[in-house]
């Protein structure tokens, strides 16, 4: 397989993408927190605090998935160096290590999701507890 410098050069776009896309979910989850905080010093409320260490575990994920993927971009160019020195054996490792941190990074994304999903079943379930008149959980 022959590794070109527009090889690597391809997930330049994607990366990008993705790391907005991550910094996106990071801001607003913080906002949520600090709300969740300020509501809970203002009236503790012991509904919230799960609810916090929910969007706590979040934003660790969110924190890796942001480095995985700098570190994936990280290796791209340097693999693009590798390969503008004419070391294309060692570029095409670099920008294998590239694919497996970016794999890395959407996997992690895809346990955020799933982590949200739940947290959002979790409170829609207790709206629909109330619908039928059932005490909340």
């Amino acid at each position: 397989m022959e590794l070109t410098l527009t090889t690597p050069g391809l997930l330049f776009p994607t990366i990008s993408l993705l790391l907005l896309a991550f910094t996106n979910r990071f801001l607003a989850i913080a906002a949520l927190i600090r709300n969740m905080y300020a509501q809970y010093k203002a009236q503790p409320d012991p509904v919230l605090l799960p609810q916090i260490q929910n969007l706590k575990v979040r934003v660790r994920l969110i924190r890796d998935m942001q480095i995985l993927g700098v570190s994936s971009l990280f290796l791209c160019v340097m693999c693009m160096l590798l390969l503008f020195a004419g070391m294309e054996w060692a570029g095409k490792y670099v920008f294998g290590g590239s694919l497996l941190l970016m794999l890395a990074s959407l996997a992690l994304s895809i346990w955020e999701i799933q982590i949200s999903i739940r947290a959002l079943q979790i409170q829609l379930g207790d709206l629909e507890d109330e619908k039928r008149g059932l005490p909340k959980s």
